[in-house]
């Protein structure tokens, strides 16, 4: 809006300005003529002096008392008729702007005519616009690419808070945030990761309190079991023998459990849906890049897989990356994920010359001089959420990677 309040007005005074200047330039050049016609009393005087002026952009024409037209051929028009009364004045016309002087040598009113066309009015009008145009455009884009900078600056520390908070929600309790941005989002990000801090200390602290408190009861249960000894052999030992025992076992349970690392036992849950989608938009600058076609087909829900995000983020960029770095510049994929109401089914294949002979998944092994781990990448993160990978061939001889993972339990 500043750019259009700044740029809009402009352009119509550079318009105004040139008016000006051409009109002008033409009362000027009328008024060189007028001491002429009213000194040199012979019309061939006055042709003489017409044909030898320079040639401006203006028409000039002189319409004498006799009728005569010098100059610039011109019909008589009320205009003319009008200056010969003694009036000098500008006279708008269809065509441009007419500048009239009349001229009384003793002979009578002779009018001096000099017409400015329209072409006249706008020289360097569009050249001027369009420097004018080009520097709004330039002041706009700059001021967008300001303002990308500014919202980035701000939008990327707090996706990272909100990426963070997510994974500390998620029970992964050693995840911080890298604190940047604003000063604000900075004392945010300080205060999240000290309260991650807190949270894990309280959770070591309530672990080892727990297992400490589990631990004292070691010692009355040694003295029932030593009471439950003394006892004379029986059913009604043996009955208590079992109980104790069943008890110390229980004790060393509770103890393990809470000797157990924070995260154990806790398993991760992802939108494999959104996982996909943010991949192949983050793989499709470069298929653009390298003119490739690629097709993205999608489930309109979430299919959610019990694994970890970065685990899938790792094993679908090493499935994207063989597209890449294995098929030639121009070569197309695809990509589709399909949900069933146990698993989900997630389809990568190119257009291109399909697997070579030997076991690409196989750790280490490569072809295509990369370190043939991507692929065994793949493969292990499917076998660690209970799925798994499989290679075949497309209808047209191309590569197909196919992971079959597990829907995470619901609740």
């Amino acid at each position: 809006m500043i750019v259009l309040a700044l740029i809009v007005p402009l352009l119509f005074l550079v318009r105004t300005l040139a008016e000006d200047r051409a009109v002008a330039n033409a009362e000027r050049r009328a008024q060189v003529a007028v001491p002429v016609v009213a000194t040199f009393a012979t019309t061939d005087e006055l042709r003489q002096f017409v044909e030898q002026l320079p040639d401006d952009g203006t028409d000039l024409t002189i319409f004498l008392a006799d009728g005569t037209v010098l100059g610039e051929p011109a019909a008589p028009d009320a205009d003319v008729e009008l200056a010969r009364t003694n009036r000098a004045f500008n006279s708008e016309s269809p065509g441009g702007i007419a500048v009239l002087q009349p001229v009384d040598n003793g002979n009578g009113t002779q009018v001096v005519r000099v017409f400015v066309p329209e072409s006249g009015l706008r020289v360097g009008v569009y050249a001027a616009w369009a420097l004018l145009v080009g520097l709004g455009v330039t002041l706009v884009l700059v001021a967008t690419a300001v303002a990308d900078r500014l919202a980035k600056r701000i939008v990327k520390p707090v996706d990272a808070l909100a990426d963070t908070a997510e994974r500390l929600s998620g029970g992964e309790l050693d995840a911080r945030v890298d604190v940047a941005g604003p000063p604000e989002i900075v004392e945010v990000g300080h205060t999240l990761n000290r309260l991650a801090d807190r949270i894990g200390e309280l959770l070591k602290a309530e672990r080892e309190t727990s297992a400490d408190l589990s631990h004292r009861l070691r010692t009355p249960i040694t003295a029932l079991q030593l009471d439950v000894d003394a006892l004379p052999d029986g059913e009604p030992k043996s009955r208590l023998v079992g109980d104790v025992d069943e008890l110390t076992r229980s004790v060393d349970r509770l103890i393990q459990d809470s000797r157990r690392p924070q995260r154990a036992g806790m398993t991760d849950r992802s939108d494999l849906t959104a996982i996909v989608r943010d991949r192949v938009a983050f793989w499709s600058v470069l298929a653009e890049e390298q003119h490739r076609a690629f097709d993205l087909v999608l489930p309109e829900h979430r299919v959610v897989v019990a694994a970890p995000r970065s685990d899938l983020d790792a094993a679908l960029d090493a499935m994207l990356g063989n597209v890449f770095a294995h098929t030639a510049d121009g070569v197309g994929f695809r990509v589709r994920l399909e949900a069933t109401p146990q698993t989900s089914r997630l389809v990568v294949e190119d257009d291109g010359e399909g697997w070579p002979a030997h076991d690409v998944v196989e750790r280490g092994t490569s072809g295509g001089g990369s370190t043939g781990l991507g692929l065994d990448i793949v493969r292990r993160t499917a076998e660690a959420a209970g799925g798994s990978l499989s290679l075949d061939a497309t209808a047209d001889h191309g590569a197909r990677l196919v992971v079959v993972l597990p829907l995470a339990p619901v609740g």
